[in-house]
């Protein structure tokens, strides 16, 4: 049974009501009856969302609200499926009345951050990852780290971006974004030996991009590891030879 499956059933079975001796209840007269459906219906909507079908994701979310008008996590998921939708207006109206119902809550300040980074809003995205920040108990504190320190590249404030990139190794050391920027802060500063040890943990673990693998053969050269500058540049011209970096590439040989 899939997933979208059970909580079809499970809704139903919320809104019918449980069977006892005098005949079915009607669940939704019941505050936790209604509470309960407001959930399964947020669900749905976002097994929808998963499965790439926003159309489909927005009716449940819509009787979300019917049930429950002050449901941040509706709003926040109906905020997602704009975003998708490429409507940006009614995805920021989403965010901010999700966020105005749950002040504080880092995971909606984090989302709304990286929504307003898309829209290359950046002031306004490092505000809300400021937000976000502020909840030391947050899963996911460590990504909001990095979206600062990447936040902060784009405003200029580069001093700003590598404390928040080393915060967030310091807090998640397996955080390849962050091992590859501070590779390239530490490149661009000529704190060579640092920068290939955290090119080597961004190795282990990260995908190569034209980005990452200019840096590597740059390095490599620095250490005068000619097989490896190499390959490299072999890779880089086989899987991005129309990029910027290529062309770069080219010019520096």
């Amino acid at each position: 049974m899939s997933l979208r499956t059970a909580l079809c059933l499970s809704l139903v079975c919320i809104l019918a009501g449980c069977v006892r001796t005098g005949g079915p209840v009607d669940r939704l007269s019941t505050q936790e009856g209604r509470n309960a459906a407001r959930d399964a219906y947020i669900q749905l909507g976002l097994g929808h969302l998963q499965q790439g079908s926003t159309e489909r994701a927005k009716e449940p979310l819509k009787k979300a609200l019917e049930l429950d008008s002050s449901s941040a996590e509706a709003y926040a998921a109906l905020a997602v499926v704009y975003q998708y939708e490429m409507e940006p207006k009614l995805a920021d109206e989403n965010y901010r009345k999700a966020i105005s119902l749950k002040r504080g809550e880092a995971r909606l300040h984090n989302n709304y951050g990286s929504f307003l980074f898309e829209q290359q809003r950046y002031q306004e995205a490092y505000e809300q990852y400021l937000k976000a920040s502020e909840d030391p108990l947050y899963s996911e504190r460590s990504r909001v780290f990095e979206n600062l320190g990447l936040t902060a590249m784009q405003l200029g404030k580069r001093s700003e971006a590598k404390q928040y990139f080393e915060k967030a190794l310091r807090l998640n050391s397996q955080r390849s974004t962050s091992l590859l920027q501070m590779a390239l802060l530490s490149y661009d500063e000529r704190d060579y030996v640092a920068a290939r040890s955290y090119y080597a943990g961004f190795s282990q673990r990260g995908d190569h991009s034209p980005q990452s693998l200019l840096l590597g053969i740059r390095l490599a050269r620095v250490f005068e590891d000619h097989d490896l500058a190499a390959s490299l540049g072999l890779q880089l011209k086989r899987f991005y030879p129309g990029t910027p970096e290529y062309q770069q590439y080219l010019s520096e040989q």
